[in-house]
């Protein structure tokens, strides 16, 4: 493992943010599969004063006001949805791999980078015209998040925003997901 280079770091909310992010980000080679360099977050999470910067950026980046409730990705998009959540006084809402959810639920599938999976939320997550904050760790083919942001849509929230801490922006999940805007912390 090694830490991901920093230098000449940006993102949309600034190099210092940006800077941040990359300084607790680890490449793992191989994983999930051979060729894949995966991006482990976990050292941000587990760095109490880094995560809540990032939470405060993000926070700042939408403003309080901006979203009624705020949707995690599984897995680890769960842990930024749940902070952000609780730092504005809003719901959290899950959108979970297939089978994981009890109630009634809107399913979509997508290709990863390295397979297939299915999405599903609560058919009743949001009422109509919910303001929806989007997050998760890591925008790459762009898929999760499309299927996600359909999701939030399809259960009648609006999306207003989605943020992820680290864009791999050489795999065009970005201009996938336009006109929605995207907020990455870290672009690499």
């Amino acid at each position: 493992m090694t830490e991901t280079h920093s230098a000449g770091v940006r993102g949309d909310s600034g190099p210092r943010v940006a800077e941040l992010v990359a300084s607790r980000v680890l490449d793992v080679p191989d994983f999930p599969k051979p060729g894949v360099m995966f991006k482990d977050l976990m050292p941000l999470f587990a760095d109490g004063e880094v995560f809540r910067q990032v939470v405060d950026g993000i926070v700042a980046y939408h403003g309080r006001d901006a979203f009624d409730a705020v949707v995690g990705i599984e897995a680890r998009g769960f842990v930024v949805a749940a902070a952000i959540a609780y730092a504005t006084g809003v719901g959290v809402v899950p959108v979970r791999k297939a089978g994981k959810l009890p109630r009634p639920a809107y399913s979509a599938s997508y290709a990863l980078e390295y397979g297939e999976a299915t999405l599903e939320v609560h058919e009743d997550a949001f009422t109509a015209g919910h303001r929806v904050l989007v997050v998760d760790d890591v925008l790459a083919t762009g898929g999760t998040a499309e299927a996600t942001l359909d999701l939030v849509e399809r259960a009648g929230g609006t999306v207003a925003g989605f943020t992820v801490l680290l864009e791999l922006g050489f795999l065009g999940g970005r201009a996938r997901l336009a006109p929605r805007p995207v907020h990455a912390l870290l672009s690499v």
